[in-house]
C-alpha cells in the first residue's frame, strides 16, 4: 500500500486543465522529500456550483488559533486535509482562511480548549492543508470535518465534509454526497481532498 507522501507525490505530479505551476513546498512536512518541479492543475469549468452549505453546529468556538497540525491534540488514525479554495471560474484564492473543528476518536469535540480546531490562510496558489485525525461518528451522526472559509469579506461558506462509503451516511440528517471528500487510502494513514468553490 502507498505512504501519504507516495500519494502526495502523484497528487502534484497529475496533469489537466486547470491552474497550473504550483510548487510543493506546503506538503514539505510530509514529503521530506525536495521540492518537485512538477505542475499540478485542477479539473473545473469557468463557472462551477458554489460549494453548498450545511449547518455550523453547536459545538463552533471563536477565535480558534492559527495552527494547520492537530496531530499532537489527540490519538487517533492520520489524515491529511488537502485542497484548493477557488472562484467560480476555477482561479485561485489566496489569503482566504479555512477554519476547521472537529470530533476526536471517541466523538467528544473540545468545549474548553482548541484541541482539533484551528484555522489557516490559503497561500497564493489557493492551496489549504491540514494534517489532522479521522472523527468518529456519534450520535446519528456520521464522521465528518466542520469547516468555514471566509474570502476577506462579510461572506462566509459553513459546511461539513464527510468521508466517501461510511456505513452511517445514509442515516445522517445532515448527509449531503455532494459535500464527500475525495479520499485515498496510505500505509500511514489518509489523504483527503476537497476543493471549495466561493460563490
Amino acid at each position: 500500500m502507498p505512504t501519504r507522501r507516495s500519494l502526495l507525490q502523484g497528487w502534484l505530479a497529475a496533469s489537466a486543465a486547470g491552474i497550473s505551476g504550483i510548487s510543493v513546498g506546503m506538503f514539505a512536512p510530509i514529503l521530506r522529500a525536495q521540492p518537485i518541479k512538477r505542475d499540478i492543475t485542477l479539473s473545473c469549468g469557468t463557472d462551477d456550483e458554489p460549494t453548498r452549505s450545511s449547518t455550523e453546529g453547536p459545538f463552533y468556538s471563536n477565535q480558534p488559533p492559527e495552527k494547520s497540525d492537530f496531530r499532537g491534540d489527540a490519538d487517533g488514525d492520520p489524515v491529511t486535509l488537502i485542497g484548493f479554495v477557488l472562484t467560480r471560474d476555477c482561479q485561485p484564492i489566496s489569503g482566504a482562511i479555512v477554519d476547521l473543528w472537529h470530533a476526536n476518536r471517541d466523538g467528544e469535540y473540545d468545549n474548553r480548549g482548541f484541541r482539533l480546531r484551528g484555522y489557516q490562510k490559503t497561500d497564493a496558489d489557493g492551496r489549504y492543508f491540514f494534517e489532522t485525525i479521522r472523527p468518529a461518528e456519534y450520535g446519528s451522526r456520521t464522521p465528518h470535518y466542520h469547516v468555514k472559509v471566509r474570502n476577506g469579506d462579510d461572506r462566509v461558506l459553513t459546511t461539513q465534509l464527510y468521508f466517501p462509503g461510511e456505513a452511517h451516511n445514509a442515516r445522517d440528517f445532515l448527509f449531503n454526497p455532494a459535500l464527500l471528500m475525495d479520499v485515498q487510502k496510505a500505509s500511514d494513514g489518509d489523504i483527503a481532498r476537497f476543493d471549495f468553490i466561493l460563490a
